[in-house]
């Protein structure tokens, strides 16, 4: 094995990659597509064979619009076309001098993650095609996709062999292999990350957000005027909400099927009793990070129902009103001074490098820049260094400019602020 530390990408026998959610994703078919001949693993940490779908609406912004159209291909369309931006006065009338008539691209998280297992290790999807004789082939090398597998451990071999990975299985028994590569793709609570650069924390930043979907046809007229394809926003001292739509089930754009997917930032202080209650679900489990939809506590959705109806225009009222499986993610700020590990032989890509806040709508994008500069690493057309720089540069700017965006938001007073 040539060693990672020269300047052009390798030779890999066996690529490992921790995580498997989008990030993950992208980078196993990125190493398919441009060595298939290297063997790919991918150690996923939540014990079910299929990620959970969360409901979670997606910008697809520009790096994932290319990722997508260069390396998945999915031979149909992804995205709902948002045809502006606007912004909601209390009473839900568009506040004047706010509409922004560019365009953007919504999707979700369940239709870009099915793509990406159909092309990584041959998901069945025929379901998200409306003609089953029209699905593109998908024919190539596949990742072996491992599920309920906790890392405990990275050793550094040397220059020459590699970096050994120990995990325990879903059966709890213990594992270990020696790799070429480790793509760290384990998200804003990343293990490599700790075993790394242990002094750098996830940290919450004082507000979380609630989300949720409604499909588009149980809703009022007033509210599918304000909403329908558009990227609609309110906000208030210490609140802010936004709404759009996204394909509905089995990734879905027809019209009248599809789903309209709403974010709703409120402030709670850390360590407040209020926090804990708010994430503590119906068990009495407390979630640092993401409450899943079917654990909110009743006693807690109500509060919300409640604060909705006073504070929030009637459109969006509607919308939390109509929602049957909210969930919670308290919003954190992480971000690495270092992408590269052990000689280049351990990468960190995506949230497990920097966690953005969702106002910049660019943590899927980051997952997909990460992928596409390591794509042109490994062609030839930019050198280790040059990958190195790309992806730092962009987790630092995006990542400042979240904090930004959220601290105005939240903590001090927006320009349509109502």
């Amino acid at each position: 094995m040539q060693a990672l530390g020269k300047m052009a990408f390798p030779q890999i026998n066996h690529c490992m990659i921790l995580g498997g959610s989008l990030a993950g994703l992208m980078h196993a078919h990125t190493v398919l597509t441009h060595s298939p001949s290297t063997k790919v693993t991918i150690l996923e940490r939540s014990p079910t064979a299929l990620l959970h779908n969360q409901g979670a609406g997606v910008v697809a912004g520009s790096e994932t619009q290319e990722f997508f159209e260069k390396y998945v291909r999915p031979g149909r369309d992804i995205a709902v076309t948002s045809q502006q931006r606007l912004y909601l006065d209390k009473h839900g009338g568009i506040v004047e001098g706010s509409v922004d008539k560019r365009q953007q691209r919504m999707t979700s998280w369940d239709l870009l993650y099915r793509f990406l297992r159909w092309r990584v290790d041959g998901m069945e999807i025929k379901e998200y095609f409306d003609d089953t004789k029209a699905v593109p082939a998908n024919s190539g090398s596949k990742a072996e996709y491992l599920n309920g597998c906790t890392v405990s451990n990275l050793e550094d071999l040397g220059n020459s062999k590699g970096v050994r990975v120990s995990w325990k299985d879903k059966s709890g028994k213990p594992q270990s292999a020696a790799v070429d590569l480790v793509i760290a793709a384990d998200g804003g609570s990343s293990t490599t990350r700790r075993l790394l650069k242990p002094s750098i924390e996830r940290k919450y930043v004082g507000y979380v957000a609630f989300r949720g979907t409604v499909p588009e046809t149980q809703l009022s007229k007033a509210a599918t005027e304000v909403f329908s394809e558009h990227f609609a926003f309110y906000h208030t001292q210490g609140v802010q909400i936004l709404a759009y739509l996204i394909p509905g089930e089995n990734g879905t754009l027809e019209k009248g099927h599809r789903l309209m997917n709403w974010v709703w930032y409120v402030n709670f202080e850390d360590g407040s009793t209020k926090l804990d209650d708010l994430m503590t679900d119906n068990d009495g489990k407390r979630h640092a990070i993401t409450l899943p939809p079917g654990g909110m506590k009743k006693s807690e959705w109500q509060k919300q129902i409640k604060l909705a109806n006073d504070v929030l225009p009637p459109q969006y009222a509607e919308l939390v009103n109509k929602t049957q499986q909210p969930f919670v993610q308290a919003i954190t700020d992480n971000i690495s001074d270092e992408n590269s590990f052990m000689d280049g032989k351990v990468l960190l890509v995506g949230d497990a490098l920097a966690g953005f806040r969702p106002h910049t709508a660019a943590s899927t994008g980051q997952a997909a820049y990460d992928a596409l500069t390591m794509g042109a690493w490994m062609q030839g057309k930019i050198d280790r260094n040059e990958y190195r720089e790309r992806c730092l540069s962009f987790a630092k700017e995006v990542q400042r400019h979240g904090v930004m965006l959220g601290e105005r938001s939240q903590f001090g007073r927006h320009p349509f602020a109502s």
